[in-house]
């Protein structure tokens, strides 16, 4: 297996840290599967989540004009600030949680005029990676797509069709706007450290908008889905509580009995619009 060495500032190894989840990409043939996938070219609009040691940073940058990278580590900051010039990569330095990633673009390509869509990449810490899905959700419509690397568990949850046991919450926010597609695994070995799970690459592309539906209050969509998700095991009628009486069940094609992981993403959506239309609040 060969490994792709990344010297530091100071030429010393760098510890990687529990507290931000750090597992630094190491093997190179993995390395190259996960840049051939994306196919960056030069003038894409590239930014790079957790570059961590630049595994993926250093071949992203052979292809690209620029790159633009988000890293809370300040070490590891300061390494890829010794190592490139900033109008080669430009270093973000901060929790990817609380960048708005939307508004790393400029509104339009100087040249053609045309909107820019955002290419994002990374090897995401496993204990935000949930809520980092979450976050970039508010700029998918500024996105061309994302290619990440994750725990297997969580793209098999993301992947997951009704009626599988991994079908939930992630499961259902995620398919209402993207296409996703689990590319290949990765095992714990390509990782120092390894971790103790199994590691997979995951392609997202947001639904173009003649495949897109939105619901009509996105708020109502994201307490309904959580509120029965957090009780999966319950009929549908239970775990709506309140909210059930306003659903007319045999319009929606819905059974009161049914349980969450039995519903499609259109099922949500259309009793998320049936609450809106019936002037329910996503507090109530």
């Amino acid at each position: 297996m060969k490994h792709r060495e990344t010297p530091g500032r100071s030429g010393g190894a760098h510890q990687a840290r529990k507290r931000f989840g750090q597992h630094f990409l190491a093997d190179e043939s993995v390395v190259d599967a996960i840049v051939r996938a994306i196919d960056p070219q030069p003038g894409d609009a590239v930014v790079e989540i957790g570059p961590g040691l630049s595994a993926l940073t250093a071949p992203l940058l052979d292809r690209l004009e620029r790159l633009t990278v988000v890293e809370l580590d300040r070490d590891l900051a300061g390494r890829l600030r010794s190592r490139w010039s900033e109008e080669r990569l430009r270093v973000i330095e901060a929790d990817a949680l609380t960048v708005d990633f939307g508004a790393l673009l400029p509104a339009a390509d100087a040249a053609s005029g045309q909107a820019v869509r955002l290419r994002v990449v990374g090897n995401l810490p496993y204990n935000i990676s949930s809520p980092l899905l979450f976050h970039l959700l508010h700029c998918a419509d500024r996105v061309r797509d994302q290619h990440f690397m994750l725990q297997r568990e969580v793209i098999d949850r993301m992947v997951a069709r009704p009626g599988d046991s991994q079908y939930g919450r992630l499961s259902v926010m995620l398919q209402a706007r993207y296409r996703m597609t689990h590319l290949f695994d990765v095992p714990p070995e390509a990782f120092d450290p390894p971790p103790r799970v199994m590691s997979a690459v995951v392609r997202m592309r947001p639904l173009a908008q003649d495949a897109l539906r939105q619901p009509h209050d996105a708020r109502i969509f994201e307490r309904l889905v959580a509120r029965v998700f957090e009780q999966r095991r319950k009929m549908i009628r239970g775990s709506l509580g309140a909210w059930a009486e306003w659903l007319d069940w045999d319009a929606l094609g819905v059974a009161p009995t049914a349980r969450p992981q039995e519903l499609s993403v259109a099922q949500f959506m259309d009793m998320a619009d049936a609450l809106a239309a019936a002037g329910v609040t996503p507090t109530a």
